[in-house]
């Protein structure tokens, strides 16, 4: 009797130690580690759903690429080429698109807020929805931009029109 009381114990403080050391684990679990794609040949890339928070794309080639639904907050595009690519409901949030060519790129529902676009290309890019407060953009660019703005954005209830400004 004594004997299977032990085993219960050694098996019940074991379980415990795994609970416990399981708990710790995730509690230190570190956020998204910043990755770097600078210079990558990525067409057709899925970053969909992925949470790249400070990684950099620079001088990327990402056409046709998905990151729809990503958490983009702080990532470089600079010079990235994102033609064709899906940007869906993305969070870039303080983003640097600086240099880069969002060609026919979709940014449905896209939250861009405090990006910096200066020399960015939205040449036939789908901008429904999407939130530009405080980026900035060349003056030629957000006047192209508020010729197909419409929409508003479902996460921060901001219309399209007004976050570029347009007339």
């Amino acid at each position: 009797m004594n004997n299977r009381h032990q085993n219960w114990a050694s098996i019940f403080s074991l379980l415990l130690w795994v609970m416990i050391s399981t708990t710790i684990f995730i509690a230190f679990v570190p956020p998204a580690v910043a990755l770097e794609y600078n210079k990558e040949i990525l067409i057709s890339a899925d970053f969909s759903g992925r949470d790249l928070r400070d990684s950099s794309f620079t001088k990327a080639n990402l056409r046709y690429s998905n990151f729809s639904n990503s958490n983009l907050t702080g990532v470089s595009f600079f010079a990235a080429n994102l033609e064709s690519a899906k940007l869906q409901k993305a969070n870039l949030t303080n983003a640097t698109l600086d240099s880069a060519r969002l060609i026919k790129t979709d940014l449905t529902n896209a939250i861009l807020e405090g990006a910096f676009a200066a020399n960015a290309k939205f040449d036939g890019a789908i901008i429904d929805g999407a939130d530009f407060t405080d980026v900035l953009l060349r003056r030629d660019e957000q006047n192209k931009l508020c010729k197909v703005a419409k929409g508003t954005n479902p996460v921060t209830g901001r219309d399209t029109r007004d976050t570029l400004y347009c007339p």
